[in-house]
């Protein structure tokens, strides 16, 4: 059972470590299902002294006020016999303490470390572990004492805010409350049984202890409060009697003092009775073996928590990833090495291993060819156009059917409407890109560790994608130029039908007119020529029919 306790405390010990000592913004609630015994008290009413008794040393600070400002978690060590005593701090893992004057100095240095010098109060706590032959193994929280009226130096929210730090221990169920109480007091009064029964009405996580037993009044006593009688708990009341001021100003030890409360309870006829149940002694070994019994009935639910925080705790590890190196050289190879992961899952979008990929083929494949039949060539090469050309064209050229400045400005305003189609291509496909550079940040879990990286990197990306957007426009549009300045009759022969006038759309004009028609259009054709006097392109007929039906 000892060795339960020893690894209540490093567990304890590793809450700390990682932040989670209680508090709502904490870390998984792990130090909630450790079971502790939080020692709570007003002020002056012994509490300190009850800690030091059962320890054995003069460690605590001692004065008037609010003494203890920051929770002190008390881990006892039971050592071997004739070993040397020593105390360990969590904040000074490296260092051991044979003096514990010392130690009780390191208490004031380290509590005005984290509020200052001021009579502030922090709930962050201060870890002592002691190793002695002299004491059990067990774990303590002394709390600040409770207080009701705020001194000079101290805001006037001390009062609630201690208060409140002391209930956020002692509200949970797996806190054991020590509640100190002094016997030259109304118990009605107690501070510490007043705030126990509000979070544990029943008493079944109280112990009660009564100091200064010693001090009573004479011709009264605390028989009905040690039997249960006044207040009764779950447990047993346990009543001790410390130094008095006097004994410390002398530096009375422990040992002597612990001597002269066995004498005190064994020679008072009203405690004789009582005097097997009462002492510091027999405080600190109920007290162990409580905690002892309390650890074994939580083992299994410390267990399940445990066991699922690491599985929490891995899951996230491994959402971060990998840590990087700590030199220039390291971090630039991490980077690296993630910009290559992002660019293969973008290869492999385009290649279709992954998808999304398919849609930049349906540009081409659907898209394109499908705005290139919408286009009506119809319009462009009506009779009207074509009458309107040749009247515009004049001079001798050197050609058989007719002027070439008519026939190139025929080809160019109809093949020049294909522009529209072709800059839409590249808009689509520039569009479809930039959803792939998103879906292959996502799909890259490396990048979720850095998210200033990520940022970098799609920025980085979408600026290329730009740029190439520009580029690819302005070399589209010299290959459709390029094509306007060489086409031939086989063009024509295959434009596609005007499916809004109900042709099919994959009819070609050859298709669609018949031989007669394209004589009729050779004709009409030749007709136009001779009437604005250009006879000597002759037969017109046959070989306008001959241009328009030669492959």
């Amino acid at each position: 059972m000892d060795n339960l306790i020893s690894l209540v405390n490093k567990i304890q010990r590793a809450c700390t470590a990682l932040g989670d000592h209680g508090e709502a913004s904490a870390l998984p609630t792990l130090w909630d299902s450790l079971p502790a015994i939080a020692v709570v008290g007003g002020q002056s009413s012994g509490k300190s002294s009850v800690l030091e008794s059962i320890v054995g040393k003069d460690f605590l600070p001692r004065g008037s006020g609010i003494v203890t400002r920051r929770p002190l978690v008390l881990q006892l060590h039971k050592s071997d016999e004739g070993s040397r005593e020593y105390a360990e701090f969590l904040h000074l893992p490296r260092k051991r303490f044979t003096d514990f004057a010392a130690v009780r100095k390191e208490i004031q240095d380290e509590t005005d470390r984290e509020t200052g010098r001021t009579k502030q109060i922090s709930s962050v706590p201060i870890h002592l572990s002691i190793y002695s032959p002299n004491v059990v193994n067990l774990t303590l929280i002394d709390l600040p004492g409770l207080t009701k009226v705020a001194v000079e130096g101290q805001p006037e929210s001390i009062v609630q805010d201690i208060e409140n730090m002391v209930r956020s221990y002692i509200e949970k169920p797996n806190c054991i409350i020590l509640a100190i109480s002094p016997a030259n007091q109304d118990l009605a009064t107690s501070d510490a049984i007043k705030i126990s029964r509000e979070v544990d009405p029943t008493g079944e996580r109280t112990l009660g202890v009564l100091t200064k037993i010693d001090l009573m009044d004479k011709g009264t006593d605390a028989v009905d409060i040690l039997e249960g009688k006044s207040y009764r708990l779950k447990f047993p009341w346990v009543g001790v009697v410390n130094r008095s001021q006097a004994d410390i100003n002398k530096n009375v030890d422990m040992i002597a003092a612990r001597r002269r409360e066995r004498e005190y309870f064994s020679s008072t006829p009203e405690y004789r009775h009582l005097a097997h149940r009462m002492g510091s002694e027999h405080l600190a070994k109920m007290l162990s073996k409580h905690l002892e019994t309390v650890i074994k009935s939580r083992i299994p639910g410390i267990q399940s928590l445990i066991n699922k925080t690491i599985a929490e705790l891995e899951t996230e590890l491994s959402r971060l990833g990998k840590p990087i190196a700590a030199d220039a050289g390291g971090k630039l190879y991490t980077i690296m090495e993630i910009c290559r992961l992002f660019d293969q899952n973008f290869r492999e979008h385009l290649d279709g291993v992954r998808t999304g990929g398919d849609k930049v083929y349906n540009v081409f494949d659907n898209q394109l060819p499908a705005a290139l039949k919408r286009l009506q060539f119809d319009r462009q090469l009506s009779m009207e156009n074509i009458r309107k050309l040749i009247t515009e064209a004049d001079g001798y050229q050197p050609h058989l059917i007719a002027p070439e400045q008519g026939y190139r400005r025929l080809i160019e305003s109809t093949l020049v409407t294909i522009r529209g189609p072709a800059e839409a291509a590249v808009d689509a496909t520039h569009s479809i890109l930039k959803d792939l550079v998103h879906k292959a940040m996502s799909e890259t879990p490396e990048l979720k560790q850095y998210p200033a990286l990520r940022v970098e990197v799609g920025n980085a990306a979408i600026e290329s994608l730009e740029r190439m957007r520009d580029q690819s426009k302005k070399a589209t549009l010299q290959l459709v130029d390029m094509e306007c300045c060489y086409l031939t009759v086989e063009f024509f022969r295959k434009l596609p039908q005007d499916v809004d006038k109900g042709g099919s759309a994959t009819q070609s004009i050859f298709d669609r007119y018949n031989d007669s028609y394209l004589r009729r259009i050779g004709r009409k054709y030749s007709f136009v020529l001779r009437k604005y006097g250009l006879r000597y392109f002759a037969p017109l007929d046959s070989k306008v029919h001959c241009l328009l039906s030669s492959p």
